[in-house]
């Protein structure tokens, strides 16, 4: 048995599959504002031949007051179709860093219903420093139908959410830093209040790759259970606005997990509200 991760490729095994027919091939990258880059602008500049721009800012619900709420699966069927992509296709996804942005895009196909989904181990940084193949050629597609077969089962309301943080019905992993989840560093969003949700457990999503790399089963499986996590019962991931808690959900249906759900409005929304309990400390 493998001990990597049935979700990630590396990148032989993509360059060796570079154009050919039903490979779809995604940029995910997304940055922080912090971070002060334009994951766009860099994708323009180079990208995976045949990669499209997945764009974690516009595929997002329209009416949402939040950033990075999940579209309806019709909006989602548009987005995918317009950038030439089949949920028959085989789909790997990458980002700059390896394991920051990318899961959540893997995750919201998967939710979508296309199980052909992988993440590409290192990322696109370890894929240029290793001199691969890049090109600036803006990618031509079809565009196409992607047919949706939406799981709204593994998404997780604000009212929901209410209901587990009160009953303790479900593990909760968050996957801001510990600083944030302690609450002695200020939420990079304005108007948010610090800390975190009674009961939760720190995972910071750092945690869970090393050198662009997502961890060995094993390590991932020590990593989750040292912050506290029971890998028998059901967990609800959840960070600042909903992209990094999708590294948490990759880790735990890595190692089999099956109930694993993801708080879409994460701690923009909860941290936002006045009425919500929050705590601060260590778990």
């Amino acid at each position: 048995m493998s001990d990597k991760s049935a979700f990630v490729i590396d990148a032989d095994w993509l360059e060796k599959r570079l154009g050919t027919p039903g490979l779809s091939i995604v940029d995910a990258s997304w940055y922080m504002p912090a971070q002060k880059r334009d994951a766009r602008a860099e994708y323009d500049a180079v990208h995976i031949p045949g990669a499209v721009f997945f764009d974690q800012d516009l595929v997002v619900d329209p009416n949402s007051t939040l950033p990075h709420t999940l579209p309806s699966p019709s909006l989602f069927a548009r987005f995918a179709g317009s950038m030439g992509i089949s949920a028959d296709d085989t789909i790997v996804v990458y980002d700059g860093p390896g394991f920051m942005a990318a899961p959540r895009v893997w995750w919201m196909f998967r939710i979508m219903g296309v199980f052909q989904v992988y993440i590409l181990d290192g990322g696109f940084e370890r894929w240029k420093a290793a001199g691969r193949p890049v090109t600036a050629e803006p990618t031509k597609t079809a565009p196409g139908v992607f047919h949706v077969d939406y799981d709204a089962s593994k998404v997780v309301s604000l009212a929901e959410m209410r209901k587990i943080v009160d009953t303790g019905s479900a593990q909760v992993a968050d996957a801001r830093s510990a600083g944030r989840f302690e609450g002695t560093d200020p939420e990079p969003r304005a108007g948010l209040r610090s800390g975190h949700m009674p009961g939760a457990r720190s995972v910071p999503s750092g945690t869970l790759s090393e050198n662009g790399e997502l961890l060995p089963l094993d390590r991932l499986q020590a990593t989750l259970e040292a912050a506290g996590i029971d890998l028998s019962k059901p967990v609800v991931t959840s960070c600042g606005s909903g992209v990094t808690a999708a590294v948490i959900a990759l880790a735990l249906q890595s190692l089999g997990h099956g109930d694993v759900r993801l708080y879409d409005g994460s701690w923009t929304e909860w941290g936002g509200m006045s009425d919500t309990p929050v705590v601060t400390g260590k778990a």
